[in-house]
């Protein structure tokens, strides 16, 4: 492989960008359209998918669909409740581990709570 370098102008690397964007728009849709027709994944009512969709947390999200309080997926999941109040603050990130924890208890993939 060469070192070779290609110019191209603002606009058509920001053209080249936004259909990158796209096509991992597609292939997110895509893998979550197989799972549910795989029976891996359920629908998410649209006032929960639009409130991830706008930047809240995952996990807070999925916690209050499922109707439960912090307090209660830290028992369900084995997980502090203040390690799950800092991830849905997004002050920490949660170790794998934890993440896959708090996936089980909630019943969705881990990918679903990044």
């Amino acid at each position: 492989m060469t070192n070779d370098t290609i110019t191209i102008s603002r606009a058509e690397y920001e053209r080249l960008v936004e259909i990158a964007e796209e096509m991992d728009d597609i292939a997110a849709f895509d893998r979550a359209i197989g799972r549910m027709a795989r029976g891996e994944d359920e629908p998410v009512p649209a006032a929960f998918a639009d409130r991830i969709l706008a930047g809240e947390s995952p996990a807070r999200v999925f916690r209050e669909l499922r109707g439960l309080t912090q307090a209660a997926l830290a028992e369900r999941s084995g997980v502090n409740r203040v390690q799950i109040a800092d991830i849905e603050s997004g002050r920490k990130s949660g170790s794998i581990a934890t993440i896959r924890k708090l996936a089980q208890a909630l019943g969705v993939a881990m990918d679903d709570l990044a």
